[in-house]
């Protein structure tokens, strides 16, 4: 598998898009996520990335979406969200990448006032329809596990129930390891996403609070997940997921840190090289 870094690592320490591509490219990594809103996106900016990237053979795999918007119980809201990741769906399509990571939210009110099984209807019936315009296109959808007690999708079990309930090929699952750990599930349990996964992303976390730190400095057990992973055959990239560095001004070696920690592990694991 190639080992990705998602860009917020950048952007998040207020780094230009060139500097953040191309320190990326330095450090070692094989592929880079996006993480940009292409509503907010200026055309030159846009044009910015996809050249650059091309001029560093730094290919994009994914491009990263929070759309809460699509369980909202208000149908305005739902429209409005469908046709958004729709402009990150043709953002992929533009970019050649393999998929949007899509985040679906939680459920509101403590399950109280809207039964949660009508937000479940609403989350998959967007994403029928956001599996049909993606397939079109050429890329897929994968759906990001949420370790939180109301998110929608926050275990294997209800991972694939709700890919069930899609039944649809562009609309698959993405792994992240850390929310894994938080959520208490086994490694032994990806086997039910086989040929269900397309994407993983890896971070540390203490085990008890949502953290992405650089692998090392918390405690996820890690060649569990990835050996299971590796026996999943998923043709795509693990990518590191870093928020928000105590030390943005040294985000550089963050970066590395992370890389140096994750492509060890992944040759550990027979996963590269």
């Amino acid at each position: 598998m190639q080992l990705g870094l998602i860009n917020s690592a950048w952007v998040q320490a207020n780094q230009p898009t060139v500097y953040g591509l191309r320190k990326t490219k330095e450090i070692g990594f094989d592929s880079i996520d996006i993480f940009v809103d292409p509503l907010d996106i200026g055309v030159r900016e846009r044009r910015l990335i996809k050249d650059e990237c091309d001029r560093l053979d730094l290919p994009i795999v994914s491009i990263a979406c929070v759309a809460v918007g699509l369980i909202d119980f208000n149908p305005s809201v739902q429209r409005f969200h469908i046709e958004r990741v729709k402009k990150y769906l043709d953002l992929a399509h533009e970019y050649q990448a393999k998929n949007v990571l899509l985040v679906l939210g939680e459920y509101i009110w403590n399950q109280e006032v809207i039964p949660p099984a009508e937000q479940w209807r609403m989350g998959v019936e967007s994403c029928r329809i956001l599996g049909d315009y993606a397939a079109d296109l050429g890329v897929q959808i994968a759906l990001e596990l949420e370790p939180f007690h109301l998110s929608l999708v926050n275990s294997v079990d209800t991972m694939v129930r709700f890919l069930d309930d899609c039944n649809h090929e562009a609309v698959r699952a993405n792994i992240d390891i850390s929310h894994l750990c938080l959520a208490k599930v086994p490694a032994e349990e990806l086997r039910r996403l086989k040929g269900k996964a397309i994407h993983v992303h890896i971070s540390d976390c203490d085990g008890k609070r949502h953290g992405d730190l650089p692998p090392g400095r918390g405690v996820v057990p890690f060649e569990p997940y990835l050996r299971e992973i590796k026996s999943l055959g998923i043709d795509g990239a693990i990518s590191i997921e870093l928020e928000y560095s105590p030390q943005p001004d040294k985000i550089a070696e963050w970066v590395t840190e992370a890389y140096q920690a994750t492509d060890r592990l992944m040759r550990q694991t027979g996963l590269r090289g």
